[in-house]
């Protein structure tokens, strides 16, 4: 992720989420509804730099040159997830109709008492989990997410649910606080949820092939969990439009190990399984990706995977806040 994107400011602002809130809260999610077209149409003449990425994302995913509808229809789709945050966040989830797949797996794990690592991405919305969450309130969430990034969500959340923003991870924490806090979490059966897409700007990163052409993911994640050893998962929520959404779980690894003098060929090959992953549920639901910022850069940029201290925290915690594990989807 480059520094001009993170220079970006945030899209929205602090007093726009809390009159979409107040407004939603008081009139009902379908009024509010009716106010994402004019709001996708304001982002989209107003955003130019996010209005071109877009573009170029949507030729890339059609294999055609992207039409202004279908940009507009990204922009409206990435407004609609916006707003049924805020009544996620809330846990106000009875309006919405998920359909869970892979529960099955999840739950053997869980139910063992094991912590899980759920590797997400910015695609669809992340806080489908507290569907789960109610549904199972045995289940515990944690999220690693950089709290200085996207800091008018941030605080809605806090604003919105004491409880769970309690929960939350803060990746822009030192190394070791970070790695302990995770560690803590997988070691009371927890759920942990990183977001494992994008890299921080000098972040080490390994490109391979997406969308037919080669982008640069990040390599800490997987450095982390070689070092932590617990299962991993990955979990999508898409947008299926309405009050639907597919929150799919998908078996990864029963642990991540990395011989040495495997290791740079271990991490590509995670790499590559997951990216490919992500593109089969990016091509399903192609308006759901909402990295609005030109994902391919940076892919030439190569260099070695670093050797992460088997067992060492700090290593682990280096790992996880170099990653980009949240924030930034509501941008």
């Amino acid at each position: 992720m480059s520094a001009a994107w993170k220079a970006r400011r945030e899209g929205g602002g602090r007093l726009a989420l809390r009159t979409l809130l107040v407004f939603a809260s008081n009139c009902g999610r379908a009024p509010a509804r009716a106010l994402l077209h004019p709001i996708a149409l304001y982002f989209m003449l107003r955003r130019g730099p996010e209005r071109r990425d877009s573009r170029k994302y949507l030729t890339r995913m059609f294999g055609r040159p992207a039409t202004l509808g279908e940009v507009a229809r990204h922009f409206r789709t990435f407004a609609a997830t916006i707003l049924d945050r805020l009544f996620l966040l809330s846990e106000n989830t009875r309006r919405f109709d998920v359909h869970p797949q892979g529960l099955d797996v999840l739950h053997r794990h869980l139910d063992t008492g094991r912590g899980v690592l759920l590797f997400g991405s910015h695609l669809g919305s992340f806080e489908v989990l507290r569907v789960l969450a109610s549904q199972r309130p045995d289940y515990k969430i944690r999220v690693v997410l950089d709290r200085a990034h996207g800091r008018a969500m941030t605080e809605l959340l806090e604003a919105l649910n004491p409880e769970v923003a309690a929960t939350v991870i803060d990746a822009g924490e030192s190394g070791p606080a970070v790695a302990l806090a995770i560690q803590e979490g997988l070691a009371q059966g927890a759920m942990v949820a990183l977001l494992v897409d994008r890299s921080q700007e000098g972040g080490v990163t390994m490109p391979v092939p997406f969308l037919g052409a080669p982008a640069p993911f990040p390599v800490a994640p997987w450095l982390l969990a070689s070092v932590l050893k617990v299962p991993v998962m990955l979990a999508f929520g898409l947008y299926r439009g309405g009050n639907r959404y597919d929150l799919v779980f998908e078996p990864f690894s029963e642990g991540i190990d990395l011989p040495r003098r495997e290791r740079q060929a271990g991490v590509a090959a995670l790499i590559h399984r997951y990216a490919a992953r992500l593109e089969h549920h990016a091509r399903s639901a192609p308006y759901n990706w909402f990295n609005f910022y030109d994902f391919w850069t940076g892919a030439d940029d190569k260099r070695d995977v670093p050797a992460p201290v088997a067992g060492a925290l700090p290593a682990a915690g280096d790992a996880a806040r170099t990653a980009d594990m949240g924030g930034g989807a509501d941008r």
